[in-house]
């Protein structure tokens, strides 16, 4: 449910306006050097202060709270927690009556009785996306050599991306992006055939990111339109090399040893200040509807260090199924 992985396996736990959010990693290699600082750089990439981005700004300073001695793991759990101090629950209260468009307030509710937090979100929060990050920095050091690199390529299908932000901005209203994340450096190997297989593993764990509506690896849907004998790649040499990567490096579910590479699409942030109408549940009648509060015009600004860490988990996990990382290291 709150879960994902075999052998290097993340737990994510608490709600946008509780005491905290956190994560605990199960699997991670002993001997690993890891400190406070070593967060701060992606944990810094992820929070918001460029425009387009909320004001609501937290310190996300990580607490180690188990699973490290001396400055490095010791193979036992490792719990990280990151207070949450600026919060304005009172926003929330009002909009009980009317689930929000685009949101889980509906959803939520009728799956849990009413007994969700629904404040920020609660559980289902893009606020939770700081453990990902978290993790995701753990398992980049793990992959060591393995170079993950996500960003943004178009906005409200603009490739030049202020002139997308300003689309939004204009119109007084949200919108979303597009974000392409590339990893170098992989062996030929890793997944499985059908359920297991690298793309399924990565897709899994990118719509586990809020506001993810769809995914392509290579040339993608692009791909429909094109001959059999243009999309294959022909293998140049025997490290597996190609003349082209339209696969985005993963073949019958497999790394073929080019670089992966796939594509996100990410939806607008669905709390607008754009005038829509919905549903009182109290009242049973359609009305007039605007979300009040602190987000993100443009979810997508701060999608690509988030892409990267769950590429990243999944990528340490495959990579310690093949013994290609060992459980202890010097």
């Amino acid at each position: 449910m709150n879960s994902f992985g075999r052998i290097f396996r993340v737990h994510i736990f608490g709600e946008s306006h509780g005491d905290c959010v956190g994560l605990t990693i199960d699997g991670c290699p002993a001997g690993l050097p890891l400190s406070v600082e070593d967060f701060t750089e992606d944990i810094e990439r992820r929070k918001p202060g460029a425009k387009g981005t909320t004001p609501r700004k937290e310190d996300d300073i990580p607490q180690i709270k188990t699973g490290l001695f001396n400055r490095k793991t010791t193979g036992a759990p490792i719990t990280i927690l990151f207070e949450n101090n600026n919060t304005r629950s009172g926003d929330y209260e009002k909009q009980r009556a009317v689930p929000r468009p685009g949101h889980a307030d509906f959803v939520a509710s009728a799956k849990f009785g009413g007994n969700e937090d629904y404040r920020g979100s609660g559980h289902f929060s893009g606020r939770l996306t700081v453990c990902l990050v978290a993790a995701g920095v753990v398992a980049k050091k793990i992959l060591n050599a393995i170079n993950v690199n996500a960003s943004i390529v178009e906005i409200g299908g603009e490739t030049e991306l202020e002139k997308g932000l300003q689309k939004a901005i204009d119109a007084k209203d949200s919108i979303g992006g597009i974000v392409e994340c590339k990893v170098s450096g992989l062996p030929v190997g890793l997944g499985e055939p059908f359920f297991d297989s690298a793309e399924s593993l990565i897709s899994h764990a990118v719509f586990a990111i809020p506001a993810v509506r769809g995914i392509e690896f290579g040339t993608g849907f692009a791909a429909a339109k094109m001959f059999g004998s243009q999309h294959n790649d022909a293998i140049e040499d025997q490290t597996g090399k190609t003349f082209t990567n339209h696969a985005g490096g993963i073949v019958g579910g497999i790394t073929n040893g080019n670089e992966l590479v796939f594509r996100i699409a990410v939806k607008p942030t669905s709390s607008t200040p754009f005038e829509q109408q919905t549903l009182n549940i109290e009242t049973n009648t359609i009305e007039n509807f605007s979300v009040k509060g602190r987000h993100d015009l443009c979810i997508a600004l701060r999608v690509p260090v988030i892409v990267e860490a769950v590429t990243a988990f999944v990528l340490a996990d495959l990579m310690l199924l093949e013994q290609k990382i060992p459980r202890i290291i010097h």
